[in-house]
C-alpha cells in the first residue's frame, strides 16, 4: 500500500462483511422485469434496475438518462467517464489533464465549485458508494472496461440519495453470462499514453443448474502528460460475483486501485496567454505528487418474501490511503497553526442499507412501496507535515498536524409510486442526519486543542408525476428539497487561521423543480426540460492562501435553465445532439477575503454575479456515418463550452471555446473471434483552450489547459467459449 501507515485489507474486509446486516439505497424500481432476471441492477440504489434502459427512461417522472456500456466504450480509450457522457445534458465531467486531482464533475451547476475531486454529486459502482458521508468523492475507480451501464440522475430526484446529492451517476458492471466471453485491449497515444485492459465474464455450472456469474476486470494505464510535472499511471481491477436463488440473489463486489500522479497545478492568467503548454514553476519545485491506495468490498443479499412483499441487504466497507506533496511556500508552514504541505492520510469507510419493498399489480396498475434505513460512515487519520527540510523542497519534514476525523449519516426513507400505461406518480421522503467528530492529538504552543463536532440534519421530500398525451409523447414534472452539507475539508480551518471544525458553516438548502417532454418518432427520440433551483445559504470561499481555503455561507442564489437532447436516425447516419443553458447567479451579495487569518471580511462579491465554474451554453453533437463495409464507423464530435468565471467576484473569465474530435472504428468477426480497431483524433484544430478552472484558487492560478491535438489508436479482442 503506497504510503500506507495502519490499516490492513484483511481487517477491511472483515468490517465489511460483519456490517452485512443491511442494504441498498433508496428509491423503488421502476421496472418489475429486473426482479425475474439476473441483471446487473441487484446493488442498485434507486430510480432504475436495468430491465429496459429506454422504457425505464421514458416511464421516469423526472430527468434520467441511461448510457450503454458498449456506447460508452465504442472507439474511446476507456479512461476517463468525460469520454462516453457528453450527450448527457446539464452533465459536466472535465478531464482537467491532471490525474492528481481526479475529473471535474458538475450537475445543472452542482459541484462545480469543488477545487479537486467530486462535491455535490453522488457517486455509485454498482450500488457501492464513490461518495464519502461527507459528499466527497473520486470517479477514478469507475471500471468503464466492464460496464454494463451508466445511469445519470438530475434534478429533485437526485434529493433522494441523501445529503449533497444535486446529481447522480451510478456505474452498475455486466453480469457474467453464457457462453464465456474474454475480451482484452491495448491503446496507444501521445505524449507516452497507453491502457492495457482484459475482461472475463461467463457463469459456472450448467445451463439447466447455473451457478455463480462472473465478470473480472483488470487494467493498467500511464501517461507522460500533456505539460511537465503531470505524468500518471493507475492500476484498476474489478471482481464482480452474483448468483440467483429461489426468489432472490446475491451479489458480491471487490475493487482495488491504485494510482501515482504528478500534478502540474493550474496556470496564472499571463501565463496562460504567454505558453497554456507550459507548467508554473511552483510546481517543480516542491515535486508536487499524489499517491492513492483503495480497496473495497461489497455484499448484498434480497429475498422474496411471498404475497409482493421483499427485503434487501447491503454491506460494503473500504480502506483508502492518500499522500499528496502540495505547493505552499515555506513561509505560509510557519505560523503555529499551520498543517504543513504535505497530506498523509487513512480512511476506514464502511456502511449498510436496508429495505423491505411491496409491489402489487391491480387490474388499473400497479404500486410500489418501499421503506427503508441506511448508514455510512468514515473514520480519518490524518496526518500533517512540512515539505521542506532546510532548503529542500518537495520532501516531508516536521510533523504539523495529527487528528481523525470521522464522518457519519443515518437515513430512514420512504418512497411510493403508483404507474399505469399512461400515468405514473411518484412521492419520496428521505431524511439525512449528517455527524462531524474530529480529535486533535497535535497540540502545541499557539496551537490549541482543536477537537470538536457539529451535526447537520435535513429532509428531502420529492413528489414527480408522468402523463402520456399521446403513445408519441410524455409530459412530467418534479418538484423536491434538498441540503447539501459542507465536507470534511471545507470546515477544516476556520477563519481565524487555526485548524478546528470551522462550525459557523451551515449545509445549504435547496428548493428544486423541472418540468419537460419527452417524444419518440420514426427517426427517434427528443426530450426537454426546463429547470430551476434556488438556494438559501449557499456554502462560498471565504479565504483561499497559503494552501489553506475556508469556507462560509453566501445567502441565496439561483441556477435556472433547460435542456434539449436527442437521437436521432436517417438511413446510414445517426445524430446524437445535446444542448444545455443554464443561468447560475447570487441573489445576494457577500463579502469575502483575500487573505487569511481573516479577522473581518471586507471584499465585497456584487449580488448578480455569476457563480464560478459553470457556462451558460454548452453544446455537443455527434454525427455517426455507417457506410456499410467492414463494419466501419465514422464519427465526428464537437463540443461548444461558454466563458466560465474563475472566481465569486468575476474578475476574469476563461474564454468560450469549440472543440472537433474525429474517430472510425472498426470491426471483423471470425466465428467466435471478434477483432476491434479505431483510430481519434481530439481536437483536430489544435484549439488552444482552458478546459476547467480550479475555482476561487489562492494564488490566481485558475487555468487549467485543455489537451491539444491528439492521436489515439486501439485494438481489442474478443473470444467467446461456447
Amino acid at each position: 500500500m503506497p504510503f500506507g501507515r495502519r490499516t490492513s485489507h484483511a481487517r477491511v474486509a472483515l468490517g465489511a462483511l460483519a456490517s452485512l446486516a443491511l442494504a441498498v439505497p433508496g428509491f423503488a424500481q421502476t421496472g418489475g422485469a429486473a426482479r425475474d432476471r439476473d441483471v446487473a441492477g441487484a446493488l442498485a440504489p434507486v430510480v432504475i434496475t436495468g430491465s429496459s434502459a429506454w422504457q425505464d427512461r421514458w416511464l421516469a417522472p423526472g430527468s434520467v438518462e441511461v448510457v450503454d456500456g458498449e456506447e460508452l466504450r465504442a472507439g474511446q480509450l476507456q479512461i476517463n467517464l468525460s469520454e462516453g457522457l457528453g450527450r448527457v445534458p446539464g452533465l459536466v465531467v472535465r478531464n482537467r489533464q491532471n490525474y492528481a486531482q481526479d475529473l471535474q464533475i458538475s450537475m445543472r451547476g452542482y459541484g462545480a465549485r469543488a477545487p479537486f475531486g467530486v462535491r455535490g454529486v453522488r457517486l455509485y459502482v454498482d450500488g457501492i458508494p464513490a461518495s464519502a458521508p461527507d459528499g466527497q468523492g473520486q470517479a477514478a475507480n469507475f471500471p468503464i472496461g466492464s460496464a454494463d451501464r451508466i445511469e445519470v440522475i438530475r434534478g429533485p430526484f437526485s434529493a433522494l440519495y441523501g445529503a449533497s446529492a444535486g446529481g447522480v451517476i451510478a456505474l452498475y458492471t455486466q453480469d457474467g453470462q453464457r457462453p464465456t466471453e474474454w475480451r482484452t485491449g491495448v491503446v496507444a497515444g501521445e505524449n507516452g499514453l497507453w491502457r492495457f485492459s482484459t475482461q472475463l465474464s461467463g457463469q459456472t455450472g450448467t445451463a439447466e443448474q447455473p451457478g455463480w456469474s462472473y465478470t473480472l476486470d483488470a487494467g493498467k494505464f500511464a501517461t507522460d502528460g500533456e505539460r511537465t510535472q503531470s505524468a500518471a499511471s493507475r492500476s484498476t481491477g474489478n471482481l464482480k460475483l452474483s448468483r440467483a436463488h429461489d426468489g432472490g440473489r446475491t451479489v458480491l463486489v471487490l475493487n482495488r486501485q491504485s494510482s501515482q500522479a504528478q500534478d502540474p497545478l493550474g496556470l496564472t492568467r499571463a501565463e496562460f496567454d504567454a505558453d497554456p503548454r507550459q507548467t508554473t514553476a511552483a510546481a517543480t519545485q516542491f515535486n508536487t505528487r499524489k499517491s492513492v491506495s483503495q480497496t473495497q468490498i461489497g455484499l448484498a443479499w434480497e429475498q422474496a418474501l411471498g404475497n409482493g412483499h421483499r427485503i434487501e441487504l447491503m454491506g460494503y466497507g473500504g480502506q483508502r490511503a492518500v499522500r499528496q506533496f502540495q505547493a505552499i511556500p515555506t513561509g505560509a508552514q510557519i505560523p503555529a497553526g499551520s498543517a504543513g504541505g504535505v497530506i498523509d492520510l487513512d480512511r476506514d469507510y464502511w456502511g449498510w442499507n436496508a429495505r423491505w419493498r411491496l409491489d402489487r399489480s391491480y387490474d388499473s396498475g400497479r404500486l410500489t412501496v418501499a421503506a427503508g434505513l441506511a448508514s455510512d460512515r468514515q473514520t480519518e487519520d490524518r496526518l500533517g507535515y512540512e515539505n521542506f527540510v532546510g532548503a529542500m523542497l518537495g520532501v516531508q519534514g516536521r510533523l504539523r498536524r495529527d487528528e481523525t476525523n470521522r464522518a457519519s449519516t443515518l437515513d430512514p426513507y420512504l418512497q411510493a409510486e403508483w404507474r399505469t400505461s399512461t400515468t405514473t406518480l411518484l412521492a419520496g421522503l428521505r431524511h439525512s442526519s449528517v455527524r462531524f467528530k474530529s480529535s486533535d492529538r497535535f497540540i502545541a504552543a499557539g496551537n490549541p486543542d482543536d477537537s470538536g463536532a457539529v451535526k447537520f440534519d435535513g429532509w428531502s421530500p420529492v413528489l414527480g408525476i408522468r402523463r402520456e398525451i399521446t403513445p408519441q409523447l410524455q409530459a412530467f414534472a418534479s418538484v423536491g428539497r434538498g441540503f447539501e452539507t459542507p465536507t470534511l475539508n471545507e470546515v477544516a480551518y476556520r477563519p481565524s487561521g487555526l485548524t478546528g471544525l470551522n462550525t459557523a458553516v451551515n449545509a445549504s438548502r435547496s428548493l428544486s423543480a423541472e418540468t419537460g417532454l419527452r417524444g419518440k418518432q420514426a427517426w427517434g427520440t427528443w426530450s426537454a426540460t426546463l429547470f430551476e433551483t434556488r438556494t438559501q445559504d449557499e456554502i462560498v470561499v471565504l479565504s483561499n492562501t497559503g494552501g489553506r481555503s475556508t469556507f462560509q455561507n453566501a445567502g441565496r442564489t439561483r441556477r435556472q435553465g433547460f435542456e434539449l437532447a436527442g437521437l436521432m436516425q436517417w438511413g446510414k447516419f445517426t445524430l446524437t445532439p445535446a444542448f444545455t443553458w443554464m443561468d447560475a447567479r447570487y441573489r445576494d451579495g457577500f463579502v469575502t477575503c483575500t487573505v487569511t487569518p481573516c479577522a473581518v471580511p471586507n471584499v465585497p462579491v456584487a449580488a448578480g454575479s455569476r457563480l464560478p465554474g459553470l457556462a451558460r451554453q454548452q453544446a455537443y453533437v455527434q454525427l455517426a456515418w455507417e457506410p456499410g463495409w467492414a463494419n466501419s464507423v465514422f464519427t465526428l464530435e464537437a463540443l461548444h463550452t461558454g466563458r466560465m468565471a474563475v472566481n465569486d467576484r468575476n474578475t476574469d473569465f476563461t474564454p468560450a471555446s469549440t472543440v472537433f474530435n474525429l474517430g472510425v472504428r472498426f470491426e471483423q468477426n471470425r466465428g467466435d473471434w471478434t477483432w476491434r480497431e479505431f483510430v481519434r483524433v481530439d481536437n483536430f484544430t489544435d484549439r488552444v483552450y482552458a478546459g476547467s478552472v480550479i475555482v476561487n484558487e489562492g494564488n490566481n492560478r485558475f487555468f487549467e489547459p485543455g489537451a491539444g491535438r491528439s492521436v489515439a489508436v486501439g485494438v481489442e479482442l474478443v473470444r467467446k467459449f461456447r
